[in-house]
């Protein structure tokens, strides 16, 4: 199945000049979820980790059913304010703006590896400010796994000079 075929492309969303590849038409059809999950089990069995992380929101939907499936604790990485007890804080840079994400300080121990999912991965901003969170915690970022790589953007190719490993799905320009 070409997962590309299930996903919209809105232009100038979230402003002028973006355009947001939209992953509610994949989520939508059974099928094509059903597909993309699977994809990333399959590529997520390539690496030794202990949990799963995912960025709010949209790489919750696709982390939480990994979860399940490889039976692996799953830590949610919330914008600022959201999480209730004790956390840590990352502030970072959009392609459109600022925002921060938080991990409570209990969801990670020492050395636990991590294995990070979101939705799309564009600049790397926020894929750089999961990772930060994760080291802070004293765990370690096992990979990251995408759904969709904006390839012109970088961010998959940023995060790999790093040192990081990195997985997508699909790819699409960012513009």
């Amino acid at each position: 199945m070409n997962l590309k075929n299930h996903i919209r492309s809105i232009p100038d969303y979230p402003k002028k000049g973006i355009l947001f590849r939209d992953i509610t038409t994949l989520i939508k059809n059974e099928e094509a979820f059903e597909e993309t999950i699977n994809q990333i089990v399959e590529r997520s069995k390539k690496f030794k980790f202990d949990k799963i992380a995912a960025i709010e929101s949209r790489g919750f939907v696709f982390a939480s059913a990994v979860s399940y499936v490889l039976k692996k604790p799953f830590i949610m990485l919330r914008k600022k304010n959201k999480l209730p007890a004790d956390v840590y804080s990352v502030d970072f840079e959009l392609e459109y703006g600022t925002a921060t994400i938080e991990v409570h300080k209990d969801s990670i121990q020492k050395d636990e590896k991590i294995l990070i999912i979101d939705d799309l991965i564009a600049t790397g901003g926020t894929a750089e400010a999961a990772a930060k969170l994760i080291e802070i915690s004293k765990g370690k970022v096992a990979c990251f796994v995408f759904v969709i790589n904006l390839f012109d953007l970088h961010g998959s190719d940023n995060l790999l000079k790093k040192g990081y490993k990195v997985e997508n799905l699909i790819e699409f320009p960012g513009h």
